[in-house]
């Protein structure tokens, strides 16, 4: 296949499901929309995609992805603004981010022209899925995995490309409670915390289950080396507002996943005139500033969430309380404005949407 011509073969559902779904009662991830996007890589290239309807795919009991973790995704989300029209928000960095986690693991590259298509095309043909309520959108979830039958230990030759969606409500219904996690660790230097590699998302599951039981819903992460310093919360990255200004770890580090929201979030700040930090952030600082309110801001920033306010953070043996969500004047309007820009109602001047 080649990239100067983007050929997408759609095979379209007889039956669409569509009219079988609660649009009042919408939970995240398990509903999905009538069609799937397929493409595989074989023979040294990609051939060419296919949209068909949604349904289980087969694996063969060697399946390389399986027993060594070839597995990347990425996620982002698709809108309808006030007049109805239908928009991607940031697929080129999601497609640029896909290939940095493809290089990671030693799997092919999807160019960025031919991965944001094969998105757009997807949520054309689901476009009645994309729900029209406030806050609601159609999640979109590319992935990609190992298919070699084989289990000897090398990178596969044969792969799988392919993007489902989801139409969505909220991922979080609160404001969100996090634990600063000082003996797990999500990624170290060196390893694949900058990949969007599903073995990450494994690997944090037993210590955000310890901490789910302890009434957070997500661990603060912290360096594997010495545990001083904050990287990221959860699913998302993590942004502080101290002495008024907008403060992030750094993406210097390879522990640190390159987040979309998140770099929005700085580039609308500097917009307005926000003085922005990225830098090191030491748990020593978030604690004591929380102490003493020099810390007067502090959420996490995510497609799936957008901006998550934390509310509450676990130290050990103490829970610090933060601001009132209420009392958040830069998050607030943060949050309103990236909601409007994708709903139609802001206009876009940094040219972010793409038009379906």
């Amino acid at each position: 296949m080649l990239q100067d011509t983007i050929n997408i073969k759609v095979n379209t559902t007889t039956k669409s499901r569509i009219s079988e779904v609660n649009w009042e009662d919408l939970p995240f991830g398990k509903v999905f929309a009538d069609h799937m996007l397929l493409m595989e890589y074989k023979d040294g290239q990609w051939q060419d995609a296919e949209i068909v309807p949604f349904g289980e795919i087969g694996f063969h009991p060697a399946t390389s992805a399986i027993h060594y973790g070839q597995s990347i995704f990425e996620g982002l989300k698709a809108y309808k603004n006030q007049d109805g029209e239908v928009r991607i928000f940031r697929p080129d960095m999601n497609a640029k981010r896909f290939i940095e986690s493809c290089e990671r693991m030693c799997m092919p590259i999807i160019p960025e022209q031919l991965f944001v298509e094969c998105v757009r095309k997807l949520v054309e043909v689901d476009q009645n899925w994309i729900p029209d309520r406030e806050g609601y959108s159609l999640y979109i979830r590319p992935f990609m995995f190992a298919t070699d039958e084989f289990v000897g230990i090398r990178p596969s030759e044969t792969y799988k490309f392919m993007i489902f969606t989801c139409p969505v409500g909220s991922y979080y219904s609160e404001p969100v409670r996090v634990k600063i996690e000082e003996t797990y660790t999500r990624a170290a230097e060196g390893g694949v915390g900058r990949a969007k590699a599903a073995g990450n998302y494994g690997a944090s599951l037993f210590p955000a289950r310890k901490g789910q039981a302890e009434g957070f819903h997500q661990m603060l992460w912290t360096d594997a080396k010495t545990h001083e310093y904050i990287e990221e919360s959860g699913t998302m990255n993590v942004m502080f507002v101290i002495n008024g200004k907008l403060v992030t770890p750094s993406e210097e580090s390879d522990t640190i996943l390159r987040g979309i929201t998140k770099r929005s979030v700085i580039d609308v700040a500097k917009h307005w005139g926000m003085e922005v930090e990225e830098r090191k952030v030491s748990v020593k600082e978030i604690v004591e500033g929380i102490r003493n309110g020099s810390v007067t801001e502090c959420f996490g920033a995510g497609t799936a969430a957008t901006i998550a306010h934390i509310i509450k953070m676990g130290y050990r043996d103490e829970v610090l309380d933060l601001n009132p969500v209420e009392n958040r004047p830069f998050s607030m309007k943060m949050s309103q404005y990236l909601d409007d820009l994708k709903a139609g109602k802001e206009q876009d001047v940094f040219g972010w949407t793409l038009k379906v």
